[in-house]
């Protein structure tokens, strides 16, 4: 294969956006964004999206390119990134892609399961019965409808609970018969760069770089989200602790903590996500020269 698909991941705060410019400076080519919530124009202080600075540095894609009113996920990402891919490889041998969001990574290295699309009023309603009835209703009907993913899933997971009762509902079958899991064979290399750094610097990093989102406006920008706060696109770290601050049901400085507190819950989850995958060469965030020099080893440039 002579295109090759260089993946930059890792936790959130551990530093990649800084390195991904001198990357995609090194491999002459622009940046995909694997973010799922950076994707979002009215998002842009709590996603810690690129500056305008950093945007006109390199060209990136899926930054700031749809509205929170626009439903967006996995399945989406997979289908517009490979063909932005198929675009930017006719006239680049290489090009990367850098982001967090383990199942937009995934989906577009090795695919998803063509699932049926979702009616915006089903997943509105069934949102509706969590909010209004607790996950229990909701467990309860995914054990009849379909027993063997109810056996498997995280019980305490409230969005993989509401997804697979969409599909059993929207098809009539389980959501367990739909999924097949194969992975799909791409038409270039894949090269995965993992960041990552002492437990200790990470937290410092996500806990400074949450007071400098106070300081450049959050509270502002989440006040303007509000009333949208049912959407999907804004149940999310950041938002939702804002929002409980407007709700009167905590402080401003404990919405703060708490946003801390679960990016740095969200940052482990990455990692046990990713430490999964043998596929991934690590490297410390100040290590650019052993990556150039990894990069230069592995592929054309």
């Amino acid at each position: 294969m002579t295109k090759t698909l260089v993946i930059l991941l890792g936790p959130t705060g551990v530093g990649k956006t800084d390195l991904s410019i001198d990357l995609a400076t090194f491999l002459k080519t622009e940046i995909i964004s694997c973010d799922s919530r950076q994707i979002f124009q009215e998002m842009n202080i709590g996603t810690a999206a690129p500056d305008q600075q950093t945007l006109e540095a390199i060209p990136h894609h899926f930054i700031r390119t749809h509205s929170i009113h626009d439903p967006y996920n996995a399945r989406r990402f997979e289908l517009d990134g490979l063909q932005k891919l198929e675009q930017l490889f006719n006239t680049r041998d290489n090009v990367l892609m850098t982001g967090g969001s383990m199942l937009y990574i995934d989906a577009l290295v090795n695919g998803l399961d063509d699932l049926p699309n979702i009616d915006p009023e089903l997943r509105l309603a069934l949102m509706n019965r969590l909010s209004a009835e607790g996950l229990e209703p909701l467990l309860d009907q995914l054990q009849t409808l379909d027993p063997n993913y109810y056996n498997e899933v995280d019980r305490k997971n409230p969005k993989r609970i509401v997804h697979a009762l969409e599909v059993c509902l929207t098809t009539g079958k389980p959501f367990s018969e739909l999924r097949t899991n194969k992975i799909q064979n791409r038409p270039f290399k894949i090269i995965k760069i993992g960041l990552n750094c002492d437990r200790a610097i990470l937290h410092n990093r996500i806990n400074d770089r949450v007071d400098k989102m106070f300081k450049d406006g959050l509270e502002i920008e989440a006040k303007e989200l509000y009333e949208f706060r049912n959407l999907n696109s804004l149940n999310t770290v950041g938002y939702r602790e804002l929002f409980d601050y407007f709700d009167g049901t905590i402080t401003l400085a404990q919405a703060s903590e708490k946003i801390k507190a679960n990016t740095r819950k969200y940052a482990r989850k990455q990692l046990t996500w990713f430490r999964r995958d043998p596929e991934i060469t690590w490297f410390s965030p100040d290590q650019k020269g052993e990556i150039l020099s990894y990069l230069k080893s592995n592929l054309v440039v």
